[in-house]
């Protein structure tokens, strides 16, 4: 998998192609800062700072756009009405219990979790299931994504 991540941005500047892995949802920092830092010889503090800009960036979308890009697609794609509604479901599940205990702190401690499906995407889905004001969630997920971020860069640098 990281091969085809390698070669599918060897043509990228090194930044730019940092934040675009960053972004993707199934990579997010955790696979762009190692990328970036070990492979593409950036500095730990612009392998982080890609990294965290790409993985926020994406987690804005979804907090801004999920709900009309949703409703769009699920009116024209029966399938995609599926899969929104299953997303969404899931989604509640697994944060339901996170969200009760700690309130709107469970946006931040998922985003700053570095554990894959659980983390930063996750965090903002939550923020967006459960209708969390932009004043609330935006900085606690910008938060949670920055420490992530150290945590993944202390895993790189020290392992």
């Amino acid at each position: 998998m990281h091969q085809i991540i390698i070669s599918y941005f060897s043509h990228f500047p090194k930044g730019l192609a940092t934040f675009l892995i960053g972004a993707v949802p199934v990579t997010e920092l955790r696979v762009a800062l190692p990328l970036a830092y070990r492979l593409y010889g950036l500095s730990a503090f612009w392998s982080w700072f890609y990294s965290v800009l790409g993985t926020f960036f994406t987690m804005v979308v979804i907090v801004l756009a999920l709900d009309p890009i949703a409703k769009i697609l699920s009116k024209h794609i029966k399938l995609l009405e599926k899969f929104f509604t299953w997303l969404f479901e899931h989604t509640r599940k697994k944060t339901d219990q996170h969200m009760q205990k700690y309130g709107t702190w469970a946006i931040f401690i998922l985003a700053a979790s570095p554990i894959p499906f659980i983390g930063g995407m996750t965090g903002a889905l939550a923020a967006f299931i459960f209708n969390v004001p932009l004043k609330k969630s935006l900085p606690l997920l910008l938060a949670g994504t920055m420490v992530s971020g150290a945590i993944v860069l202390a895993v790189t640098l020290y392992l």
